[in-house]
């Protein structure tokens, strides 16, 4: 199951990245938010990095307008390692290096085309746990939780 969250800004394209997981057969629980009334990214980046940190969800997708605020909020919550990309290649390494259970994109920032790219490549990367140094990193990371 993936968590899938934005607000305003980025409802448009959750709502293109929905149609996308719908077509690869992919469940999705969508945390909001569910207008185009202005709104605020933290609560809905919570909601959905809750639901990846207590292992109701495997993974998860988060959009605003640049998909940097609703990372950093995600961050927050422990166990999460949200990426902000807006290109194939940091999408793929953060997955491959740094084991992101999270991803943001901004709706701002890339377009429908580019974000369905993105998070096909996020989506079928995984950790390189054959090289030890990215499993270190990845420990020390989560060390520095409160």
């Amino acid at each position: 199951m993936i968590a899938i969250a934005s607000d305003h800004a980025g409802r448009v394209l959750k709502l293109d990245i929905m149609k996308l997981l719908d077509s690869l057969g992919l469940p999705y629980e969508d945390f909001g938010c569910h207008s185009d009334d202005s709104c605020d990214y933290p609560q809905f980046a919570v909601a959905a990095a809750t639901a990846v940190s207590d292992g109701r969800c495997e993974r998860g997708l988060l959009f605003c307008g640049t998909g940097i605020g609703i990372s950093i909020a995600a961050n927050k919550v422990k166990g999460i390692r949200c990426a902000c990309c807006s290109d194939v290649y940091s999408a793929i390494l953060s997955r491959e290096h740094n084991d992101a259970n999270m991803l943001a994109l901004g709706a701002r920032v890339v377009g429908a085309g580019l974000a369905e790219k993105i998070v096909r490549e996020w989506l079928s990367a995984s950790i390189d746990d054959k090289n030890p140094r990215h499993l270190k990193r990845i420990g020390q990371i989560a060390a520095l939780e409160c």
